[in-house]
């Protein structure tokens, strides 16, 4: 497995109580020594002061449990701030959402900000021609040399990671899990061909999750990942959070992490686009969420049947313009 002493001293400082993403981001760069880190924390932590001895000590404990967890067969390796592979967010997103390390099989190259990553998201059960139409905007998006993006879920996800598959394209995966334990079970195949073919499962998490709460709280930190590592996210189709109560539909749960995805697309200035046809859409409640959008958003990109190819080249044409953002927000936070 694949890390360096600056990744086990990135996971070592978040160890410390008080210490989140938000500080970390503001006060490390990277590659700084143990002594400078201790010093930094010192100036934070609450309580008894840290030493150099006690980070080291802990420091040797947290890559001793890696090495016992995980192998080669688990999990390539793991990347941090300052890392040279560690992959740069797009968009322009506040320092306790940033991303500070990842655990990763595969091509964590796909995740680089020179990549096009396209994600490609929507509801757990979809009916109707909705997989078709999907199937067909992932394909263009391949034809046209973009990674697809998802969370590995059953229904919308599931489909736009098979797709690419089946257009010999590459295709990443962001799991709310840790790779000694891929969530949804089901999808444990899909995950493993997934890799086998060039593409990557990333997570921020090493160790399995303790409580329904912690897992729901997870969920909800793989839906931002979808959206920063991606120069624009496509919704094939969800419910909204209300639509139970819209169309009396009650025993099932509707609302989806797609609508969480596309709200931290929003925040993040990532752009969004739409999978939706007015003449057979209007009256379908697994179209709430799209139609909510179009509403909220006038200029939001809206994929037809009948438009596929040219909005596909419009949003990869996009790229250049996002990459230049980020670029200039790089700067400033550098």
């Amino acid at each position: 497995m694949k890390y360096t002493d600056n990744a086990l001293n990135i996971l070592t400082t978040k160890s410390y109580k008080g210490i989140g993403n938000a500080w970390i981001v503001k006060n490390l760069k990277g590659n700084e020594s143990v002594e400078t880190i201790v010093s930094l924390l010192n100036k934070t932590i609450k309580g008894e002061q840290t030493n150099e001895d006690e980070f080291e000590r802990l420091k040797n404990n947290f890559e001793n449990k890696l090495l016992e967890k995980f192998d080669n067969e688990l999990c390539d390796g793991i990347v941090a701030l300052g890392d040279k592979d560690f992959p740069k967010h797009r968009g322009n997103v506040k320092e306790s959402e940033r991303p500070i390390f990842l655990y990763y099989k595969g091509n964590i190259d796909l995740l680089s900000i020179d990549n096009i990553n396209i994600t490609v998201i929507g509801l757990l059960n979809p009916e109707g021609n909705i997989e078709e139409r999907e199937r067909k905007i992932v394909a263009e998006f391949v034809k046209k040399g973009a990674t697809i993006v998802s969370g590995l879920a059953f229904g919308c996800d599931s489909i736009s990671h098979q797709q690419a598959l089946d257009s010999n394209g590459k295709t990443v995966a962001i799991l709310p899990s840790p790779l000694s334990s891929i969530m949804p079970v089901r999808n444990k195949g899909l995950a493993f061909q997934i890799v086998e073919e060039g593409g990557l499962l990333v997570t921020e998490y090493g160790t399995d999750f303790k409580s329904q709460m912690e897992l729901s709280s997870r969920y909800k930190e793989r839906d931002r990942l979808q959206a920063l590592f991606c120069d624009t996210i496509v919704l094939a189709a969800s419910y909204a959070q209300n639509s139970a109560e819209r169309w009396k539909i009650f025993g099932q749960k509707l609302d989806s992490g797609a609508r969480l995805a596309m709200g931290y697309a929003k925040d993040y200035n990532i752009p969004r686009a739409v999978m939706y046809d007015e003449n057979i859409d209007n009256n379908n409640p697994m179209f709430d969420l799209n139609r909510d959008l179009i509403k909220e958003q006038k200029d939001i990109t809206i994929i037809t049947q009948d438009n596929i190819p040219e909005t596909v080249k419009k949003i990869m044409q996009n790229k250049s313009i996002i990459k230049n953002i980020t670029a200039i927000q790089g700067s400033l936070f550098d």
